[in-house]
């Protein structure tokens, strides 16, 4: 069997997270980095500089020259960045969330499938360990409790902390419940910006599981954890350090035993994943269809939050 050519790769937006893109990009054996485009062209030149890949002045002549793209440019613009991608035929990684706006995610989708192109959204913690680990061996989960709690930091602020942050842990609990939804119970506070800063929600699912899941980025210190509760066990791990532990109901009472988990690169594994995907035209671990489902939760979380504000 031939050898498949490496992708050609490039990256829309190289700020703090694109910038890692473009690294990884640049180091995997699937893909070779082509190039930058970013609004600072300051910014794009450092990057394609320290990583490789040329500087390309707009969004269409980087589509041109790809055949996949990052688009990891703020929330507000992921929709007018991809779709002149995929006009060019690109296949998309689109960082989390895909779109600020179910409709935007429709019209994304529709472009997708018209074009033919893969569309994958960075939900980063699908690619974690801790989460490889949970799949595994979460069979019949009662009740999940999320915390993700981050500094305070300038860049995401386009959308509150339901978008930037609580949609990750809202993709890993549907992931892992595979239940419709019942109900949804929301609160939040703004407290630097304009819209929710803090935020809890607790969901219900028709087969009877509840999740409680706690965000906030005006946090003195980072947490990101997940404690899982099924009958004669329970799982807490932690997304950070990748690791944890699983308690289990034995012969003579509960026994604590610490979780193996091989620690991994979560992004490579997230883009590496993203090209295997594109290579063996399958579909991606966490395509459109999931991301949008993700979004429209966290709208229904943060429609709560903002009636009580």
């Amino acid at each position: 069997m031939a050898k498949q050519a490496p992708l050609r790769c490039g990256v829309a937006g190289v700020g703090y997270l694109g910038q890692h893109h473009a690294r990884i990009y640049g180091a995997l054996k699937q893909t070779e980095l082509v190039g930058v485009y970013d609004v600072s062209a300051k910014r794009a030149r450092e990057v394609a500089k320290e990583h490789g890949g040329e500087v390309f002045d707009s969004i269409e002549a980087l589509g041109e020259a790809c055949d996949a793209v990052s688009v990891v440019t703020p929330t507000d613009l992921h929709h007018d960045v991809a779709i002149p991608l995929l006009e060019r035929n690109c296949h998309l990684l689109i960082e989390k969330p895909i779109t600020p706006t179910l409709e935007e995610a429709e019209s994304i989708m529709q472009k997708a499938k018209e074009k033919g192109r893969i569309v994958q959204v960075g939900h980063i913690e699908h690619f974690n360990p801790v989460m490889a680990f949970l799949e595994k061996n979460v069979t019949d989960p009662r009740f999940i409790t999320c915390d993700r709690l981050a500094p305070f930091k300038k860049r995401g602020i386009e959308v509150g902390v339901v978008l930037d942050l609580m949609i990750h842990d809202i993709g890993v609990i549907l992931q892992l419940v595979k239940s419709p939804i019942a109900r949804i119970d929301s609160v939040g506070v703004n407290v630097m910006t304009k819209t929710e800063d803090i935020a809890n929600t607790r969901i219900a699912f028709e087969n009877g599981c509840v999740a409680n899941i706690n965000t906030s980025r005006v946090s003195r210190k980072a947490v990101r954890e997940i404690r899982v509760f099924q009958p004669n066990a329970y799982l807490s791990l932690n997304f950070a350090e990748q690791k944890g532990h699983l308690i289990r109901k034995g012969k003579l009472g509960l026994s604590k035993k610490d979780i193996p988990i091989e620690k991994g690169e979560p992004l490579m594994l997230e883009l590496a994943s993203f090209a295997d995907a594109i290579q063996s035209q399958s579909n991606p671990k966490v395509d459109a269809r999931l991301g949008a489902t993700a979004l429209e939760i966290a709208i229904q979380v943060t429609e709560q939050i903002r009636a009580s504000m």
